[in-house]
């Protein structure tokens, strides 16, 4: 049957696309019921129901996600790189996917999301379940499929990808040229700096920014190198592959430089972007306070206008590389009279680099680090202010009341870089674990020659290209000047699991060594962990992407 469907799948993909696009409708329209009112989405309704609504953000990422891969496949086909790899990691994913459609979708370890808890009829159940995808759940994740798989991956050990990237040459060779540093400067340095909790080297640091990493998106009229987000996708899955912390390093730049090409003056631009560009200001974001979390609404950090300066006062945590960069986008309450995101305005707060003896030197602010178990390369912090100055010409774009609408702007840019460095960090875990059962022999015979291991590793790969796919869409998508909070949404939201899944899965081939902390593997564990958290916890990205999805308004 494998070669029957290796024959036909084109035909077979095609519909299975068709009926679950159509199952997707009727799913919308069928929670769109329960908590629309007034064509608006009840906050109160989908809170009541927020386990069937958040299984809606998850069956509508699955079925993008198909429906790229589908695009992905015919666009290999067209390049004549639809070889056995291909087809073999097509065959599978839709085989999973699909079953995972039918039978239950994880939302996490222990939330399950099956199409009966959205209070589907068996009729609209039944119309997605046509011979097509029956035959795909049946027989297209196979243990023989996952064998055959994970055999082809052998014979592409130290390519960049297992299988079509879906990217043109022009994109392949900005990757080959981020490995090439990553393999050299990053991945073999990358476990002792986690290992002895140390701050990515700054030589690090200026060689990325001689590359171009910080200003790879920012135009060229102001220093930058103008590149596409899909480049951006690219050089932090690369970079990220060697270490997180230092493909998450092009992150705070990013953030920085978005913000201030959407709301910031043109004096601002050309102020602060060149230096951002070379990195001589290495920007951090300061969002985060110990009582909202993901509520930024509820921002309690006051900014005072005096004659020259405005006075911040109040508490920050979790600022990522707070200590070495001397420039900080900074959300505070400016009205003082609102409790909602009305009242935040955002600035370009300049302060003093801080030393490992000083690691906050500027007047009016202090600060402390917070020991964490990955994700160490730049170290997080929990800062005070009393009292820190910033110069009136530093409020970013000049008007008091918009920072909340301008951060908003940058989320697109983040979650799609979140995304991609997911990818990265899932990579990283399947070339190691593959390596590694190579390598190791246990009953006189190497690991990968045991089913379990071999499917675990076919999986992983199969999961990262889909993960790839579905995050390189939502770069295209930006790069047109589409909305796309919806296709990055759904990126960041499976990218993230597949890296926790790959690293988590990556350690058990391991076995008892994985658990040690000699091997990178524990490493690449701790880091991915994060990812299900920051940018947007996989529950609150959820909560958007159905949000966007119900909303008849904004569809």
């Amino acid at each position: 049957m494998t070669s029957t469907i290796l024959e036909n799948l084109e035909d077979l993909i095609s519909k299975s696309v068709d009926v679950s696009n159509a199952l997707l409708a009727d799913i919308v329209a069928h929670v769109r019921n329960k908590v629309v009112v007034s064509d608006r989405v009840s906050s109160e309704l989908l809170n009541n129901y927020q386990f069937e609504a958040h299984g809606v953000a998850w069956i509508a990422t699955y079925i993008e996600s198909l429906r790229q891969m589908s695009v992905w496949s015919k666009v290999a086909k067209a390049e004549n790189k639809f070889d056995t790899v291909e087809k073999l990691i097509l065959q599978i994913g839709f085989g999973e996917y699909l079953s995972q459609l039918k039978n239950g979708i994880p939302m996490s370890q222990t939330e399950f999301i099956r199409l009966h808890d959205i209070g589907l009829s068996n009729e609209i159940i039944n119309k997605f379940l046509i011979p097509e995808v029956e035959i795909l759940i049946k027989f297209g994740n196979t243990q023989l499929a996952r064998e055959q798989l994970c055999l082809l991956m052998q014979d592409r050990l130290g390519m960049s990808t297992f299988g079509f990237s879906g990217l043109d040459d022009d994109l392949e060779m900005v990757r080959e040229q981020f490995r090439r540093f990553s393999d050299e400067k990053v991945a073999p340095y990358a476990h002792q700096w986690h290992l002895k909790d140390e701050l990515i080297p700054k030589e690090i640091i200026d060689e990325m920014a001689e590359l171009g990493v910080f200003g790879l998106t920012i135009p060229e009229k102001y220093g930058g190198f103008g590149l596409s987000k899909a480049a951006m996708c690219v050089v932090s899955e690369e970079l990220s592959r060697g270490y997180i912390g230092v493909g998450s390093l092009g992150t705070r730049s990013e953030i920085a430089a978005e913000l201030i090409l959407c709301g910031g003056t043109e004096e601002q631009k050309k102020n602060w972007l060149p230096r951002i560009s070379d990195a001589s200001a290495l920007p951090t974001a300061v969002f985060t306070e110990p009582n909202t979390g993901s509520d930024l609404g509820s921002l309690a950090t006051r900014a005072i206008r005096t004659d020259d300066y405005f006075e911040v006062t109040g508490n920050k945590t979790w600022i990522t590389h707070a200590s070495r960069t001397n420039v900080m986008t900074l959300l505070a309450r400016t009205d003082l009279d609102t409790k909602d995101y009305r009242g935040l305005s955002m600035f370009l707060a300049e302060k003093e680099a801080g030393t490992t003896e000083n690691p906050f030197p500027s007047e009016g602010m202090t600060g402390g680090e917070i020991e964490v178990l990955g994700y160490r390369g730049m170290k997080e912090y929990e800062i005070a202010f009393d009292k820190f100055k910033i110069s009136k010409g530093n409020l970013l774009g000049g008007i008091e009341g918009q920072g909340f609408k301008q951060l908003m702007q940058t989320f697109e840019s983040a979650r799609i870089q979140t995304a991609a460095r997911a990818v990265g960090v899932a990579q990283s875990a399947l070339d190691i674990s593959l390596n590694y059962a190579i390598d190791r022999k246990q009953f006189g015979k190497s690991l990968i020659a045991f089913p379990r291991v071999s499917s675990k590793l076919a999986m992983m790969a199969v999961e990262i290209m889909i993960a790839r796919q579905l995050t390189y869409y939502s770069a295209r998508e930006k790069d047109a000047s589409r909305r796309c909070d919806l296709e990055a949404g759904m990126a960041k939201l499976l990218a993230a699991r597949v890296a926790w899944s790959s690293a988590d899965n990556g350690l058990q081939i391991h076995g008892g060594n994985g658990f040690a902390l000699e091997y990178p593997i524990s490493r690449i564990l701790c880091d991915a962990r994060i990812l299900n958290i920051f940018e947007g916890a996989a529950e609150i990205q959820a909560q958007v992407i159905v949000r966007r999805i119900l909303d008849t308004k904004t569809n």
